[in-house]
């Protein structure tokens, strides 16, 4: 069966089990920081008619699947987090995986949301029906349909594993940073760890003082500098929960410091020289071994890849159990990992650190639009959205954490809130226009913002040459906002009818059959 003939067998799969689905005004996919913030906001929006969906059996998102030693967050907790919901009692300035998991459980249950999730509900293709308008969500539990859906999977959601020949034939322990095995037992093991990004700078102190030896496959060495970290004192605690106002305050700063960074990132890269110089010397202190800290040293433009915060990992790899091997991971033959240099290694374990399907994100290829193609076809030559939210073709679909809003140097948090400001103003069109109707973003208003976009991430530190996981496969950076986060608030503070097609229904909602032509408006008619 062909790609298009599996689609139509879905969509007509989708029609006959929509009958007996719970209709919904708005489906949330996903229950992390996206997930949970969108279901806020509906609430204080005044929405109740909701559900989200999620495919594992607790909330959390990334902070759920992440729970490999040492995790813990890079951005600074009081940043961190819900500007509706600041934590006073943070224990650390840059807190831990299972504090950020509390965090999301104490919000969840503080704006009484769990009525709303639907655990154990992996979405397993959504289908736009054009006669009703509503969206056909089939999942591995209830079905349901939907007015809007709200995409909140994130792009740190499904693993990526490189495909290395002979893998499969490894007679040890093999899983992912996201996926850890924590009944393997790492105590005097053989371990190799493939990466060294954000996750693995983390991984490798944890566990190296416990690992017989470690060997670790580094393409290219990260940019390192030092990680302010520290514990929140019991007076500082105490002051934030009995003035509230010293939280924003921090927060306040906090944000500040990082939009005054956004010029060297986006405009004059040419000012992270300094900062260079400082994680150099944070190297050299650490690294005695000349040809060791040679191989740590990076040849590229600080912040052409994300800068890295640690305290712990340069010693930890001049450590004797650990052995840095500067090539990537070519074939495994039995236990022995080779490098592509021709450096072998006899490990029992191997752990990927190698980041995740952040430009080909999997949900695309469940989402059927307008035309009958899935998002995955339409974005095959690159992710592309309208305000990082939109995407032509599919209407009444919106993403959290869509293309181009992610960021280099602050806190995704922030991005977040300003998405939901867009999400909450687009419902609120959708209940002036009133009857059944659809928003589906006009194709040039998308390439307009994105040629913009492409035009302005020409002049940033992530065009400087190196090769990156903000990259797509065609070299282009669909992945990072080259601005400020106020501006792209502002930017996104309400919808702009005029960058929509409004789609009206000829009948009331439910009423008509499949196949019911619609009428399709300019937004100014």
């Amino acid at each position: 069966m062909g790609r298009q003939e599996q689609v139509q067998h879905q969509r007509t799969r989708n029609a006959r089990r929509g009958a007996g689905a719970r209709h919904v005004r708005v489906a949330v996919i996903g229950s992390g920081f996206g997930g949970i913030g969108a279901a806020v906001r509906l609430r204080r929006e005044g929405v109740t008619d909701f559900v989200v969906l999620e495919r594992a059996d607790s909330l959390g998102g990334t902070w759920r699947d992440n729970s490999y030693p040492g995790c813990a967050c890079d951005v600074p907790s009081h940043l961190y987090s819900f500007s509706f919901a600041r934590n006073p009692d943070w224990p650390r300035t840059f807190s831990g995986q299972e504090h950020i998991r509390a965090y999301l459980e104490h919000v969840t249950d503080t704006f009484r949301l769990r009525s709303h999730i639907r655990f154990g509900h992996e979405v397993r293709m959504m289908t736009w029906d054009a006669g009703h308008l509503r969206w056909r969500i089939e999942t591995s539990g209830d079905d349901f349909t939907a007015d809007v859906v709200v995409s909140a999977t994130g792009p740190l959601s499904d693993p990526r594993i490189p495909d290395v020949p002979g893998l499969d034939g490894f007679p040890g322990a093999v899983f992912h940073s996201a996926d850890w095995d924590h009944d393997f037992d790492l105590r005097g093991k053989r371990v190799a760890v493939v990466g060294t990004g954000a996750s693995a700078i983390q991984i490798v102190p944890a566990i190296q003082p416990e690992v017989g030896s470690l060997t670790l496959f580094q393409r290219t060495p990260p940019w390192v500098v030092p990680k302010a970290d520290r514990a929140v004192t019991g007076v500082e605690r105490w002051l934030h929960r009995q003035l509230p106002f010293t939280t924003a305050v921090r927060r306040g700063l906090l944000w500040g410091v990082r939009e005054l960074q956004v010029q060297a990132f986006t405009k004059r890269p040419r000012e992270l020289a300094l900062v260079e110089s400082l994680a150099k010397a944070h190297l050299a202190r650490s690294i005695k071994d000349p040809a060791l800290r040679a191989a740590l040293t990076p040849s590229y433009r600080m912040g052409c890849k994300r800068i890295l915060l640690s305290n712990d990992y340069y010693p930890a790899l001049a450590r004797p159990n650990v052995d840095v091997v500067t090539a990537g991971l070519a074939e495994v033959r039995g236990s022995t990992l080779v490098a592509t240099d021709g450096t072998r290694a006899e490990v029992d374990a191997v752990v990927f650190s190698t980041g995740f399907r952040v430009t080909d994100m999997p949900i695309a290829e469940r989402v059927v639009g307008a035309g009958g193609t899935t998002l995955a076809e339409a974005w095959q030559d690159g992710v592309r959205s309208l305000r990082g939210a939109t995407a032509a073709g599919f209407p009444n679909w919106m993403t959290i954490i869509g293309p181009n809003t992610g960021l280099g140097n602050s806190s995704m948090i922030l991005m977040i809130e300003s998405q939901l400001n867009y999400l909450a103003d687009y419902l609120r069109q959708l209940s002036i226009l009133g009857g059944r109707t659809a928003l589906d973003p006009r194709p040039a208003a998308v390439d307009a913002w994105n040629d913009g976009i492409q035009r302005r991430m020409a002049r940033t530190v992530w065009s400087t040459g190196c090769k990156s996981w903000y990259l797509d496969d065609q070299g282009r950076n669909s992945t990072l906002w080259p601005g400020t986060t106020a501006e792209f608030r502002r930017l996104v503070r309400e919808v702009d009818l005029g960058e929509y097609e409004v789609v009206h229904g000829g009948a009331a909602a439910g009423a008509a059959p499949a196949t019911e032509a619609v009428e399709v408006l300019g937004a100014n008619a």
